[in-house]
This record gives C-alpha cells, structure tokens and sequence, in this order.
C-alpha cells in the first residue's frame, strides 16, 4: 500500500482525489436515486457539490501545467521543449477522450446513437485545453527575460481566462457559430447535433477558462514573490477566493446584466468568477491539510485515488451508468445509493492501489522513474 508522498506537491493529488470524491457522490446518485428521492434538499446539495470537480480538474490541470514549465525550465529545457512536452500530454488526453467515447458508443451498440461518438465530453476538452496550455506557455515567454516568464504567463494565462468567460454568454447565444459543422461548433459552445448549446457537455467556452485561471494562479505560485511568503501565500489565495466569490454573487444579483440572455448556472460571468473563488479556498484548504493536518498521519485514500484518476474515472462510469451498474438505475433510496456509493468508493480505491503497485513495480524492472508532473497532470472531471 502506497504512502502519502513527502513531496510538498501532495496536496495537489489530495485536491484531485477529493474531485474524485465529489464526482462518485454525484454520479451515483444521479443514476440510482429514485424520482421520488431526488425531490429531496440531500439530493439537491449532491448536486450542487457536483458543480465542483469539472472545474476542479480543469484548474488543477492548469496549475500542473505551470509546475511543469517550472520544472523543466529549470533542468534547462528550452521554451519549445517545454510546450512539446505540454501539447504532446495534452494530445495524448483527447486521444484517450476519443477512445473512451468509442468504448461507450461499442458497449451501448443497439440503442447508442452514432453521434455519441462525436460527444465533447470532458477528456476531449482537459486535452484540448492543455494543449492549448502548452501554446500559451510558448508565446508568453518568446520575448521576456528567464525572470519574468513566470508573470508573463501568469498574465497571458488570466487574460484568455477573462476573455473566455466573457466572450461565453454570446457564443452560446446570439454569436453561435451555426456556419460551422456541428462536431466543431461543439467544441466551442456544445451544441453537439441538437441546435443549441447542451448543458451536459464540455465544450471550450467556458470550461476552458478554469484550466486558464489554474494556469495563471500556478504561475503566480512559482514567483520569487509568494515563495517568500511561504504558506501565507496560500492565505491570501483563499482571501482572494472570498473577494471573487463576492464579486460573483454580486454580478448575480445586481440587476444591471451585461447580457441580452442571461444563464448564471451555464454561461455566466457571475458563476465563473465565484467558482474559481471557490477553487482558491479548496486550494488553500488543501495545502492546509497537508501543511498543519491530518494529511500527514499516514495513507491517504484521497491521494491515492487522486494518482490514478483518469482510471477510476474511466471505470466507474461502467459500474454507475453502464450495463455493468451494480445497483439498479432510478430505483434506490438515499440509503441504498450510499451504500452503493461506499462500494464503488472503495473498489476504485482497491483498483487504484493495485495500479500503482503494478507502475512502481514495471518502472523498477526498468530502472525509470517518470515524476514529471506534466505526466501526472489531472486528466478527469465529471
């Protein structure tokens, strides 16, 4: 059984874990929960928790990322270099988002529409991203010093952030971009072949914006400026968080709107702002747990799960949604679907261990070790 890694980075496979977490309650009892129990405030609160780990993957995909032109920067890895290695990963995750919709499409054959094959679910858009990611990071640094590189992404990286969320709203409305072929429009605003934009999918504008802003907080976390505040940085992250998370309840409930549609939940300025507010006190709490709490005590099925989390993602699907449920679908209590909740909670954990296991063993007999965090990047959400 694995350890809790002494590396000061811990708190970001915690934080993935916890997403992990977040995303099993959330499936589970959308799938198993009968109607009658999902007219309850418990249902509703696993729902509205289930708002979380797609942001939280995709911000801490971003902050990844910036860990990764740090590191390599450091080891003397040219700007191209360290974009390759970012873009590769990131191809290598949309790669893997196709695969994974084609093995959907293959085990639901016979009542599957074919244009599920073409869904923009959340691998596609994690590896679009960071592909994207990798780009920024290369234009950012072509004219700036070895010593502002880490602002001049911090920068570039807020900016697209900013401008994705902004530019949502329209794209999803009035500026949709019907011209295109609809699997292309829906990488930009997820109309997928339905003729306007689908709240269950992934595309670009906004979710896009979350990898953007882990980017830019990442950056902003390798200054010289904030490793001299230590872990008071982390303090005036999570103050940060609170002022965004503010400012976006007070864009929410101002009557003045900038929009001629307005969708808090789906497109909305508002709901970003105040969600990446909520990712910076996660992080902060994270960091927390790790540096003062019981992060330290020992094992932690949190990071555990978060090591592996594009697997356990992969697999729990099949066993909540697909044919392999354990549980019947739309028939449970809360009770039952707790209980199946704690099943899967703890086979993905089983499944997980046994996976690292198997890595540390292959990677031994090759006499590698691959800690690269571009390798390790956040690859799921849901």
């Amino acid at each position: 059984m694995s350890r809790v890694p002494s590396s000061r980075l811990a708190y970001i496979d915690w934080l993935r874990g916890l997403a992990c977490l977040l995303m099993f309650q959330t499936h589970c009892y959308d799938a198993w929960l009968s109607d009658s129990a999902k007219k309850s405030t418990f249902f509703m609160w696993s729902q509205l928790g289930g708002t979380l780990p797609a942001p939280l993957f995709l911000f801490l995909a971003g902050i990844s990322v910036a860990l990764v032109v740090d590191k390599l920067g450091e080891k003397g890895k040219s700007r191209s270099q360290v974009a390759k290695a970012i873009v590769s990963r990131g191809a290598e995750i949309f790669a893997l988002g196709i695969l994974f919709r084609l093995q959907e499409y293959l085990i639901a054959w016979g009542w599957a529409p074919w244009t599920d094959l073409l869904r923009v679910d959340v691998l596609n858009t994690i590896g679009l991203s960071m592909m994207l990611l990798g780009l920024t990071t290369w234009i950012a640094t072509s004219f700036a010093k070895k010593i502002i590189r880490r602002i001049c992404i911090g920068i570039a990286a807020t900016t697209i952030a900013l401008s994705i969320s902004l530019l949502t709203p329209m794209l999803w409305t009035r500026w949709a971009p019907h011209w295109l072929p609809w699997p292309v429009e829906s990488y930009v605003n997820g109309v997928h072949n339905l003729g306007q934009p689908q709240a269950w999918l992934f595309p670009i504008f906004p979710w896009a914006g979350f990898a953007f802003a882990g980017l830019a907080v990442g950056s902003f976390l390798q200054t010289d400026f904030a490793k001299k505040l230590g872990a008071g940085i982390f303090a005036v992250g999570a103050f940060a968080g609170l002022l965004l998370f503010g400012v976006g309840h007070w864009l929410d409930v101002s009557s003045a709107h900038l929009y001629p549609i307005y969708d808090y939940w789906h497109t909305s300025p508002a709901f970003f702002l105040a969600r990446v507010g909520i990712l910076l006190v996660i992080l902060a709490s994270g960091y927390g747990w790790f540096r003062w709490g019981a992060g330290q005590w020992g094992f932690s099925p949190l990071v555990q799960l978060g090591q592996t989390s594009l697997l356990v993602y992969w697999v729990h699907l099949e066993f909540v949604y697909g044919r392999l449920s354990i549980l019947p679908r739309k028939l449970m209590d809360i009770r039952a679907a707790s209980l199946g909740l704690l099943t899967i909670f703890l086979a993905m954990l089983v499944l997980s261990i046994v996976r690292t296991g198997l890595k540390g063993r292959r990677e031994k007999g090759l006499g590698t070790e691959q800690h690269t965090a571009v390798l390790k990047a956040p690859t799921v959400a849901g």
